[in-house]
């Protein structure tokens, strides 16, 4: 199979190995905390104004750090860095495993140090992203962002299941035990990495300032005539529709009165469906047609959340599911695609920050608005309209499709641009 090839060729390296092993371990270990983490807050508070608050001030700092956390991430060693948040993520869990073991959890305890967890977050993406194309050749360029997707959703997929095992067995503690062991671990092996300089470091000091840099970022992005676009109908869909998946614990109680069994099923079944999407798109190993994909995958995340919401069958929702899980990772990996072929390194850490802030912001801000709305419309009726909104925006993206297949899937594009 071409997606089976195309995987074998990304792994048939030292670096890579090593690389996506330290993915796979690190982001399992997060999903597992965040099953637990989530099931924690529901029951501390029964609210899904507060779940959305966490979910928010997990994700929401990026709105604020992720353009100078790419400018920095191209100034200095983006491995060290890397190495940095994710020793910090560590530290994160062993607080909430002493705060909980304590009983002095609280819910304005998880608050802060989401926060804090959501600042580290958003200075490891742009830095481990951009370590990406330096691994692999551009031929497999397009195989090596689906399979760090596909690691991604793998590690979605399995560690929900193991989450909810863990908390129906064992409480939350056991979680956030397998999540602080899991980034330590990854510490401890990222830097066996073999990578050249230009690799590890976008570009030599220049004297400009970091606010410099990072307004240079915006710039680039708000410019370009393919990526302008791109990022603004991803945030549309990352607040109407992608925002739902980051807060599931209200829905799976209040909608279908299911337990952590429950979530973790819905939760995995995404994973799984995104681990199908990703390998999907592997396959195809080309640039060509992923602007389309890009757009049609956020109309099928918009039409499946709506009707996932909108029942009270458990079962037709975890049908709904497996296409929101595909649907969402094929529209994340075929832009992401599109953005690492097209960047030069140079500037490559900044353009990824400011992905990262659109996929981590827009869920958040989405998160924080259902929450409230769902204090006075009910669980059903915001996210229902939502999804509405989010499939009008694909009439708008689809007119621009010629402009966004012209200036990111052909190869000269980053010479026109750059």
């Amino acid at each position: 199979m071409a997606s089976l090839a195309a995987i074998r060729s990304v792994l048939s390296q030292r670096n890579t190995r090593i690389f996506y092993g330290c993915s796979a371990l690190s982001w399992t270990g997060l999903w597992v905390q965040q099953i637990a983490t989530d099931w924690l807050a529901w029951t501390l508070t029964h609210s899904a104004l507060w779940v959305g608050i966490l979910a928010f001030c997990n994700l929401g700092p990026s709105v604020f750090i992720s353009p100078f956390a790419g400018a920095v991430s191209d100034r200095m060693d983006r491995l060290r860095l890397t190495v940095a948040t994710q020793l910090i993520t560590a530290a994160h869990a062993a607080t909430l495993i002493l705060l909980v073991l304590t009983g002095t959890i609280r819910v304005e305890y998880m608050a802060i140090l989401q926060v804090l967890l959501g600042i580290s977050q958003s200075f490891a993406q742009p830095a481990r992203q951009s370590l990406v194309p330096g691994m692999v050749s551009r031929a497999d360029l397009p195989g090596a962002v689906a399979l760090n997707s596909l690691t991604y959703n793998i590690a979605r997929s399995v560690g929900p299941g193991i989450g909810g095992i863990l908390v129906a067995w064992g409480g939350v503690v056991p979680g956030m035990v397998v999540n602080c062991i899991g980034y330590l671990i990854a510490s401890m092996t990222m830097p066996m990495l073999k990578l050249d300089p230009a690799t590890r470091r976008g570009h030599p000091p220049t004297g400009r300032s970091v606010l410099r840099e990072a307004l240079d970022g915006i710039r680039y992005v708000a410019r370009h005539p393919g990526m302008g676009p791109l990022f603004l109908y991803a945030a549309a869909v990352g607040i109407l529709t992608r925002s739902v998946p980051e807060m599931l614990s209200p829905y799976v109680a209040g909608l279908w009165n299911r337990g952590p069994e429950g979530l973790a099923t819905l939760a995995t079944t995404m994973g799984l469906s995104a681990m199908v999407g990703g390998l999907y798109i592997a396959a195809r190993g080309r640039l060509q047609g992923l602007a389309r994909y890009a757009i049609l995958a956020g109309l099928a995340m918009a039409g499946s959340t709506g009707l996932m919401v909108a029942t009270h069958s458990f079962a037709f929702a975890v049908v709904c599911a497996v296409i929101v899980g595909a649907a969402g990772t094929m529209h994340g990996i075929s832009a992401q695609t599109l953005l690492q072929s097209g960047t030069p390194s140079h500037i490559l850490g900044r353009v990824l920050s400011l992905w990262g802030m659109i996929t981590r912001a827009a869920p958040a801000i989405g998160a924080l608005l259902y929450g409230a709305l769902t204090e006075v419309a009910g669980l059903q009726a915001p996210v229902v309209i939502g999804s509405c909104l989010a499939a009008g925006c694909t009439i708008w993206a689809m007119r621009r499709l010629p402009q966004l297949t012209r200036f990111l899937e052909r190869s000269t594009a980053k010479d026109k641009t750059a």
